[in-house]
């Protein structure tokens, strides 16, 4: 088990008389990510709705703002439980045997277009026995061909951008793997959330994204951008692609903040694993996988 505490502070300025905001910042419930303890404050005070996603376990705050500045904080505590799997033990599952609700993460999306890369898949990773391995090499594929590189591309930059330009940031790389995956057949989806362990060079602390591939009977992580150790992955949210799983999605006339998005996050004293190695040798789930598949 790790804990991990985080913290994030947002600030906006409203010009519009009314703005609507939909957030995605707090750590999701997992049957393997237990929110232990956390706080919101809102500055200025006023009322905010939290709804669960029961699918996902994402959680989203709407919020109804006037006129003028708002800042935003929330502070959680948060344990996590790695499944931990031989990769070799993981295969992939057939299109016919894929839960219902598995099955819009093998359909391509706004950001991941599937259907465009088929036969780049197929002449790239076709010829490799199907399993956690030739998702390996995918994931690889993605992270020798990208190279990493802040603020190089924008909200409207998709998984086709990605492999003209050959630069990104993290969630390039994982439209990049995901599109790539589906168009093999396997289903894979768009994670975000905060990481520890990242390298310092990289600047502060910035929200992350990732991917996660369904194998076996569950979704498996993987980080096609290397930039952070997936154990300390905390989950906030999922879906097809970045369009389904943002941060913030604004609904009226606001500023650009003064301030960039301030986050940290830390380990908590006495927690054993994580002593384990970056380059873990062994498939990390934060996904115990459906009830009708266990």
């Amino acid at each position: 088990m790790i804990r991990l505490r985080l913290s994030l502070e947002l600030d906006y300025l409203v010009l519009s008389p009314t703005c609507d905001f939909v957030f995605n910042i707090h750590a999701a419930h997992t049957s393997r990510q237990t929110v232990r303890e956390e706080a919101l404050t809102l500055d200025p005070c006023q009322r905010a709705e939290v709804q669960l996603d029961p699918v996902h376990g994402s959680r989203f705050m709407r919020l109804h703002a006037a006129a003028g500045p708002l800042k935003v904080a929330y502070q959680a505590t948060v344990d996590i439980r790695h499944h931990m799997e031989d990769p070799a033990r993981i295969g992939e599952v057939p299109v016919s045997r894929l839960p219902v609700h598995v099955l819009p993460y093998v359909y391509p999306s706004r950001y991941c277009q599937s259907d465009r890369l088929l036969r780049l898949a197929f002449a790239e990773f076709g010829h490799l026995p199907p399993g956690y391995a030739r998702v390996q090499a995918i994931r690889d594929w993605v992270h020798r061909r990208v190279a990493f590189q802040s603020s190089s591309t924008d909200s409207t930059t998709s998984a086709l951008d990605t492999l003209v330009e050959r630069v990104g940031v993290c969630r390039d790389f994982a439209h990049l793997m995901i599109a790539l995956c589906r168009a093999m057949n396997i289903p894979a989806r768009f994670a975000t959330g905060i990481d520890y362990g990242a390298d310092p060079a990289l600047g502060p602390t910035d929200f992350h994204a990732y991917v996660e591939v369904y194998l076996g009977d569950r979704w498996y992580i993987f980080d096609p951008s290397g930039t952070a150790i997936p154990m300390g992955f905390v989950r906030f949210g999922t879906g097809r692609d970045a369009a389904d799983a943002a941060f913030a999605t604004i609904f009226g006339g606001v500023q650009s903040p003064p301030l960039p998005p301030r986050l940290r996050i830390e380990a908590l004293t006495g927690e054993p694993d994580l002593a384990l190695p970056v380059h873990c040798t062994q498939a990390l789930s934060t996904d115990d996988g459906p009830p009708d598949r266990r």
